[in-house]
């Protein structure tokens, strides 16, 4: 199945790429359904694609709000650009719009919109006439529905289904309670998520008096649906018949994007549920469910907010595996001592102790040469600080050896073929040999250093320096709860 990744805009591209997606949906600054987004400019597109082409993956990009009369003037040139531009497919949902695309970017593949709702083999069969190759199927579907479409609907058509992120209470995505209450349209790509707001009861005879509706005396947020996560059921999205998983989040930051990936991409290659099922609680989400795949989906009435277990810190700029230093862009507080884990493509959680931190100032007109400055925390939102990696236990590293599973593990991993991996695995595998000939506390001496320890069965284990485009987190719960105003 391809991996499917949100690319709200270059940063949350280069991680989708880079941790492992095979495609990536965006959007231009027009006729997208998440208009919040950072989104690209036109003129950028060429750029993104070729950054996307480069890894081999394929970019997707959405057209597919509610076309209005206005719109279809723009449509005919904006799809050419489209094209020029080498995009690989256009998300569209709207049938003046399939047409348009059509007729002026026949090369584009045409993929039908969630917003289109197509449910049945016969929506199937009618898009495919007008030369769509690939339906997204409305959410409301299940994998039995989704199993008898695919048997009815032509061969050389494509499934593609949500698989992870945020679910509307709406069918399949079409609400007209934020145009109602708020003027702004969700069908336009303005959503203001009225259905996560907290609602009461009131009785016209006693205004101003407010009744919960359930349980809670806040109120109740009556229509929250749970975000989806389908990690533990891709077999089944498989049997199915479906070609395509894809992960909801354009509006979600580069680290989301990272983790989600990474955690999808590492399972569809055959590693343990239970590895990376973790990593989906790391990021920040609401309660999870499976959506309408087996039976009608499951609200969360009781609280609209989103926790995570882990905080995303810096993004890794430079690492120099000589000196053992990183420097890394801060993101959120971290400080002296702590221990960050590194999120990697395709390599086990690794584990680092802060040591020697050091704040790297920018140049300006009147010090174009600023010098470092030790600090006890990063506290700079985007400031440049530089840090030596230490152990847990102190500058002397004590290696806690690893089990043979836990090499065979890592080693079956280098086997997918990245330099990354079989360096990593070549690592632990030294330092767990030595630590079990010379003893832990002569490993550090004997060149073990760099394995600090290794937690097995938990997809966590401790070997490497983190490189350019990783990104380094924090254990630290974190949970957030809104009113909906």
């Amino acid at each position: 199945m391809e991996l499917l990744a949100p690319a709200g805009g270059i940063e949350q591209l280069r991680a989708a790429v880079r941790f492992g997606a095979d495609a990536v949906y965006l959007a231009s600054d027009r006729f997208g359904m998440r208009a919040r987004a950072a989104n690209f400019a036109l003129e950028d597109i060429p750029a993104a694609v070729e950054i996307a082409h480069a890894a081999g993956v394929k970019v997707h990009v959405t057209a597919n709000i509610l076309m209005e009369q206005g719109d279809l003037a723009a449509l005919p040139d904006y799809f050419c650009a489209l094209d020029a531009a080498g995009v690989d497919a256009f998300i569209i949902g709207d049938l003046g719009a399939a047409a348009i695309a059509r007729r002026v970017a026949p090369r584009v593949a045409l993929h039908v919109s969630t917003q289109a709702s197509v449910a049945n083999s016969e929506a199937a069969c009618v898009w495919h006439s007008l030369g769509a190759s690939r339906v997204v199927c409305a959410r409301e579907m299940s994998l039995d529905d989704i199993a008898r479409m695919r048997e009815e609907m032509p061969a050389d058509m494509e499934i593609e289904a949500f698989a992870h992120g945020a679910m509307c209470m709406a069918v399949s995505g079409r609400c007209l309670i934020s145009s109602y209450l708020t003027g702004r349209s969700g069908n336009r790509g303005h959503c203001t998520q009225p259905c996560r707001w907290s609602y009461t009861l009131e009785e016209e005879k006693r205004p101003g008096e407010h009744f919960p509706i359930e349980e809670d005396d806040r109120g109740t947020f009556i229509m929250n649906a749970k975000d989806m996560n389908m990690l533990a059921h891709l077999d089944a999205l498989r049997a199915a018949g479906v070609d395509s998983i894809k992960i909801e989040g354009r509006n979600k930051k580069a680290f989301y994007v990272a983790s989600v990936v990474n955690a999808y991409r590492q399972v569809l290659d055959g590693a343990p549920v239970a590895d990376f099922a973790p990593e989906l609680e790391a990021v920040s989400h609401r309660p999870y469910g499976t959506g309408f795949f087996f039976g009608e989906a499951e609200q969360a009435p009781n609280y609209d907010g989103y926790e995570q277990q882990a905080m995303h810190v810096a993004d890794v700029v430079a690492a120099d595996p000589e000196d053992r230093t990183i420097v890394a862009r801060c993101r959120n507080r971290f400080a002296e001592g702590e221990e960050l884990e590194v999120l990697s493509p395709r390599v086990p959680i690794t584990r680092v102790v802060v040591r020697n931190l050091t704040w790297l100032p920018d140049p300006t007109e009147s010090d174009p040469d600023p010098a470092p400055v030790p600090v006890p925390v990063a506290n700079r939102s985007c400031g440049i600080y530089r840090f030596t990696v230490g152990t847990g236990v102190g500058e002397g590293a004590v290696v806690e050896a690893a089990g043979a599973g836990a090499v065979a593990e890592v080693s079956a991993a280098a086997a997918t073929g990245t330099e990354a991996n079989a360096g990593a695995a070549a690592v632990l595998e030294a330092g767990t040999n030595v630590a079990a000939d010379a003893g832990a506390s002569d490993a550090a001496a004997a060149g073990a250093d760099g394995v600090l320890a290794t937690r097995v069965g938990t997809g966590i284990t401790d070997f490497a320096l983190p490189a350019a485009g990783d990104f380094l987190r924090v254990r630290r719960f974190r949970r957030s709860a809104r009113s909906g105003a």
